[in-house]
């Protein structure tokens, strides 16, 4: 390649110069073509003809590692053939520490090894059909508030300041298992970790991701990201998204002919500038996008390339929109994507029904009959269920807002980057009316949280059963609805829906009939307003259920399915039960925010275990139709106690080694003639006069060869850290009437007592930690016996002095394992 070429491979183009929301240039010399990327992790933004799949955190909420794998297979076959090149997804960051961050339901859950195990899902099937996957956004980028600078009114984003074990334990796990699983690239954060921005952050990019996680695909930087030019290249970056550089749209980008003039003047040296490339390009070989039956070349030299415009609905448009050009052609070709038969849509609709969680179920009252064979008040006349709830309904349509950024009819998504256009939403209360026998069963609705003060007669006093829907609705920081400025602002249910409750439940059927409420929300909801009401007999958290929304929630509600969705998350009964490092910092403390993760380890339920607190519901909870027993817990040691992994492989490959020979700077002019787009992103420099030679201010050491971690010498780490330890194996049964679903799951306590010996600091442990699960089908009477492996890495802590993975051979581990993370009725020690 040519100077010019490996600056297009890591440059992007600009905000929509092309039709993706990130796109770079091709190298045509060498026959690399321009790449297209595209959000996001809940299925292709701006794209036509392609599924509005359940959010990552009802996802989460299945425990499902096949339907984890199922969805984002389907995902990215959607993504390739609509010419999608980079799926920007899965998210596990944030992971979730504060449960109003925004942004939380495009990841899995709060706990890093529920997290993990999807991610790398994800990964496998995204790039089994493929197309790179990339695994965001790197690192503890946890509330929207003061994200990137600008945005909020301030000059700098927010720091996150944490220390080196809590980055490993909790952030870092999902990233280090998805650079196990392959994953081809990785997507640096808006903020600054510890003070440095994470797009230029060494230590991150340099030192963890490449070195200790043997990461060998490109690191992209989110939108706006970067904040420095040949500083970010050094520090890590490979490429810049979208190629702008401090201002979207200016067209004044970091790299670009930047880039160019630094390779020409010598302050970035060409070994970086040809790894950079070389990740990229190695990245496009690794998913055989190299193969032209299913990758053709894209115009003029093919008929491949995106099919669609992230920037118009209609079919010709301009196919540089951001730019001056006025030239159109046919942009979006209509390619329906979502499976024969609507395939992708079944599927959307068998996840959406796994991730429903069923946490209340008083008196059996679920599943209901299609017939209406409940307590009536009329024995002669029809069963009569009345609907309430804004949620319950159609609204306005799910694609009448911005990127889903407001909160009106039923709740499928969240908004920003991470949603998509709807194809349809099949409301709940569409669902209800065709599943219920009309001949017995007369169903009313009131699609509003205003229920009208003399309504009780008609409207409640005549019902038989009450269905109420609420919501809870948050999102990405360009973005805000009514007062919900991404974060949310509290964990109630939004748009007066717990005073919708208290009402229908006191006063359905005259205060005698009985009461469900079905929640969609973007996370956690607080539910003490009305969870103990006599009349509330069944709560269902359905979490962001997609396009097949009423017909995955019926399929539950009817018992067409088991009740197998469990919490990814742990429901508190106040905000303040998650503890100060649960908190969003609303207002910034200063001109670079600073957000320090002082409770360190303890998010979520190991938060609510250390200090006692109950949880209305814990992590992990969830009940099922049937019922289950877990029995017969053995160990069986697989490898005996040792405090340190094996030593780092030495024979790891070498890095492939080009010319490093400074080109003549006559050859990145723009050519003759050539025509430049306003706005558009060139790597051409416009005069050799622009090169001046000096000396780049290298920072301290960067000449000095840095030693290995350790930690490293393999994608993932040390390859020792996978061996197992340690067999854990129970026997399920199905003790009720029907089939069921079942969860098991493994929660590791480490021994009492230990002693970092290269710091002499007493190392404190989560009372327990999730290590691993299965979800199980089984029939009524039927049993299996369940078997999971415990990693050295699950039965180790990181240690700050030695810079490694330390297991503790004093003392005993206990070994846990049950149905959530407080109901655990078996235990032995290692």
């Amino acid at each position: 390649m040519t100077l010019v070429e490996k600056v297009n491979v890591t440059t992007g183009t600009g905000w929509a110069q092309d039709l993706c929301v990130g796109n770079t240039a091709p190298a045509n010399g060498v026959g690399f073509p321009a790449l297209c990327l595209q959000d996001g992790p809940l299925g292709l933004r701006f794209a036509d003809h392609s599924t509005a799949f359940p959010a990552a955190i009802t996802v989460g909420a299945t425990w499902n590692k096949d339907l984890m794998y199922q969805k984002f297979n389907a995902h990215g076959t959607e993504a390739r053939m609509k010419g999608v090149n980079v799926l920007l997804g899965p998210s596990m960051g944030p992971l979730g520490r504060a449960p109003a961050g925004g942004r939380n339901w495009e990841g899995f859950g709060p706990d890093p090894v529920l997290q993990a195990v999807a991610a790398s899902q994800a990964i496998k099937g995204i790039q089994d059909a493929g197309v790179i996957a990339t695994a965001k956004h790197l690192i503890a980028n946890e509330q929207e508030h003061f994200r990137q600078p600008f945005e909020w009114g301030l000059p700098h984003a927010i720091s996150s300041n944490l220390d080196d074990r809590t980055l490993h334990e909790l952030y870092l796990w999902p990233f280090a298992e998805s650079v196990k699983a392959g994953v081809a690239s990785v997507m640096c954060s808006y903020n600054l970790v510890n003070n440095s921005y994470a797009c230029g952050n060494s230590k991150l990019m340099n030192g963890i991701l490449k070195d200790e996680l043997g990461f060998q695909g490109f690191v992209q930087s989110d939108w706006l990201a970067q904040r420095s030019g040949v500083a970010s290249a050094l520090a890590g970056l490979d490429m810049t998204m979208p190629g702008d550089g401090l201002l979207w749209t200016d067209g004044k980008s970091l790299f670009g002919p930047l880039l160019t003039e630094a390779a020409l003047n010598g302050s970035m040296p060409m070994e970086r500038l040809n790894d950079m490339v070389t990740r990229v390009v190695a990245a496009w070989y690794q998913l055989k996008q190299d193969n032209q039956t299913e990758w053709p070349a894209p115009p003029p030299e093919g008929d491949g390339g995106p099919n669609f415009s992230s920037f118009t609905d209609e079919k010709i448009g301009l196919i540089h929109p951001g730019s001056d050009d006025k030239t159109t052609a046919v942009v979006n070709k209509f390619v329906n994507v979502q499976g024969k038969g609507n395939s992708h849509g079944h599927l959307a609709k068998q996840i959406a029904a796994e991730g429903t969680v069923l946490v209340k179920n008083e008196d059996g009252i679920l599943p209901l009959s299609k017939t209406g064979t409940g307590k009536k008040r009329d024995v002669a006349g029809k069963y009569k269920v009345g609907v309430f709830g804004e949620d319950a309904g159609p609204g306005e349509g799910p694609n009448v807002c911005p990127d889903r950024s407001c909160n009106q009819g039923t709740l499928g998504s969240g908004w920003g980057s991470g949603a998509v256009e709807f194809p349809y939403l099949v409301s709940p209360v569409k669902a209800l009316q065709s599943a219920f026998d009309s001949d017995t069963v007369e169903v009313t609705a009131l699609l509003s949280n205003d229920i009208p003060a003399k309504a009780s007669s008609s409207l409640l006093d005549d019902q038989d059963l009450c269905i109420a829907f609420i919501n809870s609705d948050a999102g990405e920081g360009f973005e805000s609805w009514d007062a919900v400025h991404a974060d949310r602002n509290d964990l109630f249910a939004q748009k007066g829906g717990d005073k919708l409750v208290q009402r229908v439940a006191r006063e359905c059927g005259q205060g005698n009939s009985d009461t469900i409420v079905v929640v969609h929300a973007v996370g956690a909801v607080v539910l003490e307003r009305w969870i103990d009401l006599p009349g509330v007999k069944a709560v269902i958290l359905a979490n962001l259920p997609g396009e097949e929304s009423g017909n995955a929630l019926a399929d539950v509600l009817f018992g067409d399915v088991d009740a197998s969705g469990r919490l990814p998350y742990t429901v508190g009964k106040s905000l303040s039960d998650y503890g100060p490092g649960g908190q969003v910092l609303y207002y910034p403390n200063g001109v670079v925010p600073q957000q320090s993760f002082k409770e360190r380890l303890y998010i979520d339920y190991r938060h609510f275990d250390k200090e006692d607190i109950a949880p209305r519901y814990e992590f992990g909870f969830g009940l099922s139709y049937t019922t289950f027993d877990i029995s017969n817990l053995t160990l069986s040691e697989r490898k005996p106690k040792s405090a340190l992994p094996a030593p780092r492989p030495t024979t790891e490959p070498a890095p492939p080694s080009y010319p490093t020979d400074v080109p003549d700077a006559s050859t990145a002019l723009f050519p003759a003639g050539f025509r430049k787009l306003k706005n558009r992103i060139y790597p051409y420099i416009t005069s050799t006069s622009d090169i001046k030679h000096g000396k780049y201010p290298y920072p301290k050491g960067y000449e000095d060869k840095q030693p290995l971690s350790p930690a490293g010498g393999a994608e993932g780490g040390n390859p020792d850290l996978y061996t197992p330890h340690l067999s854990v194996s129970v026997d399920l049964k199905n003790t009720g009437s029907r089939n069921g679903k079942q969860v098991v799951q493994v929660y590791v306590s480490f021994p009492d007592g230990v002693v970092d010996g290269s710091t002499g600091d007493k190392i404190d442990f989560p009372v327990k930690q999730l290590r691993g699960f299965e979800k199980i089908e089984l029939g009524p009477g039927e049993s299996q016996n369940v078997e999971l492996e415990l990693t050295r890495k699950d039965l180790s802590y990181w240690s700050r002095g030695l810079g490694n993975w330390v297991m503790p051979t004093d003392g005993k581990f206990t070994i846990r394992v049950g149905a959530s993370s407080r109901d655990l009725p078996v235990s032995s020690t290692w």
